[in-house]
């Protein structure tokens, strides 16, 4: 990153994003996350510590640790799906994009992986163009 953020802003900006995303360390075990009065996936702050598979249906969990085996072994920095889920106003199915990415450092070390889903529903709808302050 170039600049510096206070702790603050830094605080502010995460939970402005308008992705939630969750933060495993090189164990997989849950670190962090960000707006979690508006998550798609909610989950309790028990869960910070505790292993990221614990975290997954369990039809999905060995896909995760494939995913998570390939970023450490540096065979793979992202991972990108979608599913439908039923979270509209009323439950009607809407898209959700969910992204893994590899956390390494500047050395190439991986540090862990982020999560990020996005409900992506309004995004489909869009067409044409809306210009600044239009």
């Amino acid at each position: 990153m170039i600049g510096k953020l206070s702790d603050k802003v830094l605080k502010a900006v995460l939970e402005t994003l308008p992705i939630e995303f969750s933060v495993v360390d090189e164990n997989d075990k849950v670190l962090a996350w960000n707006r979690h009065g508006t998550r798609i996936f909610k989950r309790p702050e028990a869960v910070i510590g505790r292993d990221v598979h614990d975290c997954h249906p369990k039809k999905s969990v060995d896909k995760v640790e494939t995913i998570l085996r390939k970023m450490k072994e540096g065979t793979r920095d992202k991972a990108r799906f979608w599913i439908d889920l039923s979270i509209g106003p009323n439950k009607e199915k809407q898209k959700v994009m969910i992204e893994y990415y590899a956390l390494r450092d500047a050395d190439g070390t991986y540090l862990g992986c982020l999560e990020a889903s996005q409900n992506i529903h309004d995004i489909q709808q869009l067409s044409g163009e809306r210009r600044l302050l239009d």
